[in-house]
């Protein structure tokens, strides 16, 4: 073994040296819990060979101590972060201490990675301040997962041949230094040390965009952008050029297609028919798998569209594996809209009446506005005989919807009178039509005529999240919620906007979506759970917390610079609150009191307004919450250790707190049905002014035959329902997989967070 040549990082070769090796690993291993240097260097020493790079045997050294990550010996994680630190450091500065602030943004604004109005807005001394506030020591908290995906998606980087110019505590200090640049010089530093300490420290949990773009040259970081399609060859070519340029630019997409007339529809008075929605669809397709999104993540669209357009059961299948090419668009997701109308036709064993919406006028834009016009239009044009239209049983048409949704595990829920009654919209001006990628988007949208239509709008969304895990007192959130709602405030006016129809909307309505991580780790560290309603009480105080701290922030950030000017479009013009509006079935599950001072944030509102339209929104968050080595978004763990499949490789993750917690976790496949779920997702829901990214789960090995009864996935959806739950976003079914110890999921980041997937 001592005659091994290995070739050093500056290309001179040399015998290796086994005890400078040893040191390495016991720098990593110090201070941790059951963790074997011996078994680290045993598993790594298979492994060299002569001529090895010393790089190389870095990373097997690395990937050693990370293939004995397990539940019985969870630091390993930590181990075998240090080395990868250790590791990336090395590439980046060519010695393992980072160089100076200045220096470093001086050389990185050079070569044309970190955006030069860093060193236009601040001067050398404000740079030495905030080196002295950085703690590069915070490196060393991070889990192998999350030192991985840091790597892999958030440092600045050279992503052709794989140079890294920075590491992770310089991300965090310039993320607040750009957002908070352009505050008086009075106040900006104390801003920018704030947010440093809580973005370092995980209480607050920035999205892929934000992360992996502010500080760049790049200014587009919304996690979610909503582009709502009108019916004409126009409004479509608008709509696929505003998609090409917001998944190059990071974003994940919604697209509202619901207006788009159905198949043999006239055109120009019968001159020719239409083709129907299905070519546009695939138009839309290969407009979002255009851009791979600078290798950050691949581009991703949900499309919408109602339950009662003529098109409905050719629309249902198209993302099957059956059929062939010219009848599917397999490469988006899909969301279908209900209403209430909907429901009942099922519940009453009734028939739903399917139109093209070009032949029903009213009917469409009736269906997000006003609920009792779109029952009275519905009615009467199914009584119009002149009306091109097709009945089926309602029971048939739910039935294919929930057969499609198990089978992909990817057509979602959109509940269109939830999102416009129990919302900070007035639905009679500012109706919400769709949803976004990830379902926990609820914003007002307008179709585009041209790229530059003036009167179009792009909804865009900026996310955060606050890690619960991290949080000792929910008075922590009262500093929290001002931090957040300043930083991602901010990067609204920062940001550039590729098309104006999205900047019309972001400095209209300024909307943010600020969501949680970590909540499984939450109810764990409480002594609670998902399925007993235990959690019921905790989850309500926790999140009426949060809403009213946002709000809070947001109307003191309104005294200060003005409310938002489309202000007049919420229902907080009117003085009503999330607290007034939530679906009152909810409180046979949960009557909790309100333990915060509402009347007086209502008062202060009405007089001062909010800076921003919206506030919170629950996202899937799966790779962010990886960098805070939390449970990602709201959903419990598939097991104690998961086995994270990214385009990183295989990333073992292990829970929080583990040692402690272990016994309380309350694991995905353990919770014996949907119910307990669904009931935290509406309390939560009476709080969030968007809405929710909620899977529903099943184990088929539960039931007869292997199957998940009908019965019971229409019980679930009709729950969801009546506790005024807005979205559903996956239909996970467990695939028998063992999850004694490990359970291996798929990335999807979404939108934030991923796209957006925070």
């Amino acid at each position: 073994m001592t005659d091994i040549q290995v070739i050093k990082r500056c290309g001179r070769k040399d015998t290796i040296n086994l005890e400078k090796i040893h040191q390495v690993i016991m720098w990593a291993a110090k201070g941790l819990e059951n963790v074997s240097v011996s078994q680290v260097e045993l598993k790594s020493h298979i492994q060299f060979y002569d001529g090895i790079k010393t790089e190389d045997i870095h990373e097997t050294i690395i990937k050693a101590a990370a293939d004995l990550i397990s539940e019985d010996t969870p630091d390993y994680q930590y181990l075998a972060a240090r080395l990868s630190i250790f590791h990336l450091r090395k590439k980046a500065y060519n010695q393992f201490e980072p160089p100076p602030l200045f220096q470093h943004v001086t050389k990185l604004v050079d070569m044309g990675k970190y955006d030069k109005h860093l060193l236009e807005d601040f001067t050398k001394e404000e740079f030495d301040e905030m080196e002295q506030a950085m703690d590069h020591s915070r490196d060393m908290e991070f889990s192998y997962a999350a030192v991985k995906q840091m790597e892999g998606k958030y440092l600045v980087q050279n992503r052709v041949n794989g140079d890294i110019y920075e590491s992770p505590q310089f991300l965090y200090m310039l993320v607040g230094a750009c957002l908070f640049s352009k505050y008086p010089k009075a106040t900006r530093m104390d801003y920018i040390k704030r947010f440093y300490e809580a973005v370092s420290q995980f209480k607050i949990s920035l999205p892929t965009p934000i992360m992996a773009g502010v500080r760049t040259p790049t200014r587009q970081f919304s996690s979610c952008v909503l582009i709502e399609c009108g019916d004409s060859l126009d409004s479509i070519n608008a709509t696929s050029s505003a998609i090409v340029k917001y998944v190059s630019q990071r974003a994940g997409i919604g697209i509202n297609a619901g207006r788009i007339r159905a198949l043999g529809s006239p055109i120009r008075d019968g001159e020719a028919f239409h083709t129907g929605c299905i070519p546009f669809y695939k138009h839309f397709q290969t407009a979002v798998k255009s851009c791979s999104q600078g290798g950050v993540r691949g581009g991703a669209a949900t499309v919408f569209y109602p339950l009662w357009h003529l098109e409905v059961e050719e629309l249902l299948v198209l993302k099957n594996n059956r059929g062939v090419e010219e009848n599917r668009v397999r490469h988006m997701d899909y969301g279908v809209q209900f209403n209430k109308t909907m429901y009942e036709r099922l519940i009453k064993n009734d028939y739903i009446t399917l139109f093209s919406p070009s032949d029903t006028p009213g009917l469409y834009d009736a269906f997000f506005e006003d609920q009792a016009k779109f029952e009275e239009l519905y009615t009467k044009y199914e009584d119009d005989p002149n009306i091109r239209k097709n009945r089926i049983k309602a029971i048939d048409l739910f039935s294919s919807f929930m057969n499609e949704r198990a089978s992909t595990g990817r057509i979602y829920v959109q509940n269109v009178d939830h999102c416009n009654t129990h919302s900070p919209f007035d639905s009679k001006v500012a109706p919400v039509r769709q949803s976004n990628l990830c379902l926990e988007i609820a914003l007002p949208t307008k179709p585009l005529q041209s790229i530059n239509d003036p009167e179009g709008e792009i909804a865009l969304c900026t996310l955060s999240a606050f890690n619960l895990g991290a949080i000792d007192n929910l008075d922590e959130l009262d500093e929290l919620a001002e931090l957040a709602v300043r930083a991602l405030d901010s990067l609204l006016s920062y940001q550039n906007y590729p098309v104006p129809a999205a900047e019309k909307g972001s400095m209209q309505r300024r909307t943010l979506g600020v969501g949680v991580i970590n909540y499984a780790y939450y109810l764990a560290k409480n002594g609670v759970k998902y399925s007993d309603g235990s959690a019921l009480p905790l989850t309500h105080k926790t999140f009426e917390a949060i809403q009213y701290y946002l709000l809070k922030a947001s109307c003191n950030l309104a005294k200060e610079q003005g409310a938002c000017p489309a202000f007049e479009e919420t229902t907080y013009a009117q003085g009503v609150l999330p607290i007034d509006t939530y679906k009152k079935d909810l409180d046979a599950i949960c009557k909790e009191e309100l333990l915060l001072d509402w009347e007086s944030l209502r008062s202060d509102i009405k007089s001062h307004g909010l800076r921003n339209s919206t506030l919170t929104a629950l996202m899937p968050s799966e790779t962010s919450s990886q960098i805070s080595n939390a449970t990602n978004g709201i959903e419990p763990p598939r097991g104690l250790v998961s086995v994270k499949a990214s385009k990183d490789g295989i990333l073992k993750q292990v829970v929080p707190d583990i040692e402690n917690c272990r016994e309380k976790y309350e694991l995905l496949w353990q919770i014996p049905n949907n119910d307990g779920y669904l009931q935290l997702v509406g309390v939560m829901q009476k709080f969030v002014d968007q809405t929710i990214s909620a899977n529903t789960n099943y184990d088929p090995s539960r039931f007869e035959g292997g199957k998940v009864p009908m019965k019971l996935l229409l019980k679930d959806l009709l729950t969801a329902y009546k506790l005024g739950v807005k979205t559903m976003y996956y239909h996970n079914t467990r695939d028998g997989a063992s999850d004694s110890q490990e359970d291996i999921v798929e990335e999807d980041d979404g939108c934030a967070g991923g796209a957006c997937k925070i």
